[in-house]
């Protein structure tokens, strides 16, 4: 297995990550922009030159832009124009019509990814996520490669395999799923609305065991809880992943097309946190058959599932390797 202690170089600066997680960043991300981008009005963060080049960076669940409080200045210093979007149910992110579904599932977030997009007028930028952001930024990749100049995905392939879903998966990867399961059904849909804050802090502290960060960080991104689709949002993709809830019928033609699990043409870069507990790190062969293009894999030492906020140093490298290749 290998291992990602390498020197990168941002702008004029060398950092090199030391296996140790960062320590918690005090800064909030802002000013805010608002841009309408098909069914949502985006809130979303900016940062760098206006013509340089552009890397858009996805959160996860139950994260927020926040992730990226180290990882946007330094790829900002570095020259590239940075956008940080709130994901549809959190934060600021609001749905423009009351009527639209509040789907969680893959196409959907890929298609939000490919909107923010078009209404910025950006022909083509490097994808960069964790989590929900890497499953959007490997559907964007994989469904609009001529708008993705490079694709980092933390855990590999994330296009999920619905016709699949239900094969049982080791017992320990089952107990590390628990949240899933408990979102599955109406007591665990009422338990996220009531107990958002609780929940999120012990996914924090499960997934990513060696990160010690303080309430004031917690705090700073579980305001983004607040947005009031964060439960359905979150408990439609839970269910949705396993044939369990309805896609909304704008993204039939969309989740067709992942259904089949497209290769990845677009130059990649996977990490995997060698801490993180929910998804194990590997050494990446096993999904080598879905990227056909130039693809590296590393594992980065001692950091958990929230690899942006752990290790700035190695995602922000890795997204300049994309930027530069």
């Amino acid at each position: 297995m290998s291992r990602a202690v390498e020197e990168f170089t941002l702008s004029n600066t060398s950092a090199q990550f030391s296996g140790t997680p960062h320590a918690p960043s005090t800064r909030r991300i802002e000013p805010l922009h608002y841009v309408d981008a098909g069914v949502l009005n985006i809130a979303y963060y900016e940062a760098g030159p206006p013509a340089g080049p552009v890397v858009v960076l996805l959160h996860g669940f139950p994260y927020d832009i926040h992730s990226y409080v180290d990882v946007a200045p330094m790829l900002a210093g570095a020259g590239c124009r940075v956008l940080v979007p709130y994901l549809r149910g959190y934060g600021p992110t609001r749905f423009r019509d009351p009527a639209t579904p509040r789907s969680g599932e893959q196409a959907a977030i890929g298609a939000d990814l490919k909107a923010l997009l078009d209404a910025l007028a950006i022909p083509r930028a490097v994808f960069a996520g964790y989590d929900w952001g890497a499953r959007a930024a490997c559907v964007g990749a994989a469904l609009w490669p001529e708008r993705c100049a490079g694709l980092l995905s933390v855990n590999g392939y994330l296009i999920q395999d619905i016709a699949n879903a239900m094969q049982p998966a080791s017992v320990a990867r089952e107990v590390a799923y628990w949240y899933q399961w408990y979102f599955q059904i109406e007591r665990g849909r009422a338990g996220l609305a009531a107990n958002r804050r609780e929940i999120g802090r012990t996914l924090w502290k499960l997934w990513s065991p060696t990160w010690q960060f303080d309430e004031a960080c917690f705090e700073r991104t579980a305001i983004a809880f607040d947005n009031p689709d964060y439960v359905e949002v979150a408990v439609h993709s839970y269910r949705h992943r396993y044939g369990l809830a309805a896609s909304d019928p704008r993204y039939a033609e969309l989740q067709s097309r992942l259904a089949a699990l497209p290769a990845i043409t677009v130059p990649t870069v996977t990490l995997d946190g060698e801490a993180d507990t929910v998804t194990p790190a590997t050494d990446g062969s096993a999904q080598a058959a879905r990227f056909v293009g130039s693809r590296v894999h590393r594992v980065v030492p001692g950091v958990g599932h929230n690899l942006p906020q752990e290790a700035p140093e190695a995602f922000a490298g890795a997204v300049m390797e994309l930027v530069r290749g």
